[in-house]
């Protein structure tokens, strides 16, 4: 395990939830997140993951698939209709039908079990790190909608809309491609990658949460009706 002192106060700016309904995996996870210098919460439960969220300003989660009462995939759907933290899905499986079941939900990737918290926890910062805000680039009120690559967010008239990192690609490698309409394929292989192998449908579905997060300015994103969809 990484000397905690050499991550001391490193992340401390960041909380991350652990959900999992064993106690020994969630502990485990978090002595090695709290190594690194993260400040961890934990819950047994889903119920217990979206108390803790309403309460508190969380940046990561990482939530388990096989849990009692609700399963992860539904605990995930619950929390984003609230939160645009990550989330780190994980499972016993690595079937293509559960990623892609955890994709549609809201998740923005996966952990299969077992794993080693190392590689969780180096996963878990470049996910935090493409999150990171930059620093505004001048005092000037900011208008319009503006998609800030550098900070990895959308923002209109200054504030930010709460998209998840999958949403945020989505919107990105359309607008790096205005009036050229992508295929489901083509978005497909550039914001989920060419190893993906998953149900083109869900692309519609992130296209859906997306449109209905940029509201007023979900004109950017045109049906191209046999095709795909372009940005405008």
């Amino acid at each position: 395990m990484t000397d905690g002192k050499e991550f001391a106060g490193e992340h401390m700016e960041h909380t991350i939830l652990v959900v999992d309904d064993e106690q020994l995996i969630r502990e485990l996870i978090a002595d090695y997140l709290e190594d690194e210098g993260y400040e961890v919460m934990q819950a047994a439960d889903g119920a217990e993951a979206v108390r803790l969220l309403r309460q508190r300003a969380v940046d990561l989660v990482v939530l388990d698939v096989m849990m009692p009462g609700k399963n992860g995939f539904e605990v995930c759907e619950d929390i984003r209709s609230f939160s645009n933290a990550v989330i780190v899905m994980l499972t016993a499986k690595a079937e293509e039908e559960d990623k892609l079941t955890g994709y549609g939900s809201g998740a923005d990737d996966y952990v299969t079990k077992p794993f080693s918290p190392k590689v969780l926890a180096a996963k878990i910062r470049v996910l935090l790190q493409r999150w990171s805000h930059a620093e505004p680039a001048s005092g000037a009120e900011e208008t319009g909608f503006v998609i800030d690559e550098a900070a990895y967010e959308v923002r209109v008239n200054g504030s930010v809309l709460p998209l998840t990192t999958k949403e945020f690609e989505l919107l990105r490698c359309l607008s790096q491609h205005p009036n050229q309409a992508l295929t489901r394929d083509n978005i497909l292989d550039k914001v989920w990658g060419m190893d993906y192998f998953g149900d083109v449908r869900t692309v519609d579905t992130h296209i859906k949460r997306l449109r209905r997060k940029l509201g007023e300015h979900a004109e950017h994103i045109v049906t191209v009706r046999g095709n795909g969809y372009k940005y405008r």
